[in-house]
């Protein structure tokens, strides 16, 4: 598996683009604002999204794109997976016929180019060679992270949360785990804050850290611009010696 960066920042400004990561050229995890940097042709490839919740940071992009692929006579529609309160959210605030065209409607109710899937914490999906793993989170909304397989291995991304009991099991299940993409978005000290958001921050993360039982590639995403300096110097405080790096735009891990 190829996955590329699109967009890792919890907000925009100075180049920053919200959560997306493609993987291959077929399937995104989260459609925020880094999907606008794609080209047309590339957009035109993907037919999967996977999102961990419904914030506008994780989803704006969505409408954009399902327009971008919208043909009279497409073969195959965009289907996006998530929770069902998600996909509730999503369907009644933004799929709406006001803020944007009902797509699971259009062409017609029978063949939308629009499809919705209920992906529940505990279920697979295969597509392709890989086996997307839905993981309960905690988050300010129902939310949830991600573990993907295939032979090569797996990697999985925690989509927002805060300290939680289900992510590390899930982990740690995981004995190919080769990379953990995990956000951590408020430095330790807006820990107030950051709990009342639902979101880790260096000290809260790097303290469950410390229930991984693999050695993966760490790799930190959703800081809020301007702080990144800050949390990454606070992580590498609070977990030294632990393979940890900064995500940006157009980073491409390879498992």
């Amino acid at each position: 598996m190829r996955i590329r960066t699109l967009g890792c920042s919890g907000g925009i400004g100075a180049g920053s683009r919200t959560s997306a990561m493609l993987v291959d050229n077929d399937v995104l995890i989260d459609a925020g604002t880094g999907i606008g940097d794609l080209a047309l042709e590339e957009l035109h490839t993907i037919r999967h999204v996977f999102l961990t919740h419904a914030h506008l940071d994780h989803i704006a992009g969505l409408p954009m794109l399902v327009d971008a692929n919208f043909e009279e006579h497409f073969e195959v529609p965009v289907t996006v997976y998530a929770r069902s309160e998600t996909l509730d959210a999503i369907q009644a605030h933004l799929f709406n016929d006001v803020i944007w065209p009902d797509f699971t409607k259009i062409p017609d109710e029978d063949n939308a180019m629009l499809q919705f899937r209920v992906c529940n914490p505990g279920d697979t999906v295969r597509i392709g060679h890989r086996n997307f793993n839905a993981v309960d989170v905690r988050h300010s909304v129902p939310s949830l992270g991600y573990t993907v397989r295939n032979s090569g291995g797996a990697f999985a991304v925690s989509g927002d949360t805060k300290t939680n009991e289900t992510l590390w099991p899930a982990l740690n299940a995981c004995d190919d785990l080769r990379v953990l993409v995990i956000e951590v978005s408020f430095p330790d000290e807006q820990e107030e804050l950051a709990a009342a958001a639902g979101h880790y921050t260096p000290t809260t993360m790097c303290r469950d850290l410390g229930r991984l039982h693999h050695d993966p590639e760490i790799w930190l995403t959703g800081m809020k611009p301007g702080q990144e300096e800050t949390i990454l110097r606070q992580v590498i405080k609070a977990a030294p010696g632990k393979n940890i790096r900064m995500l940006a735009r157009g980073t491409v891990i390879d498992v």
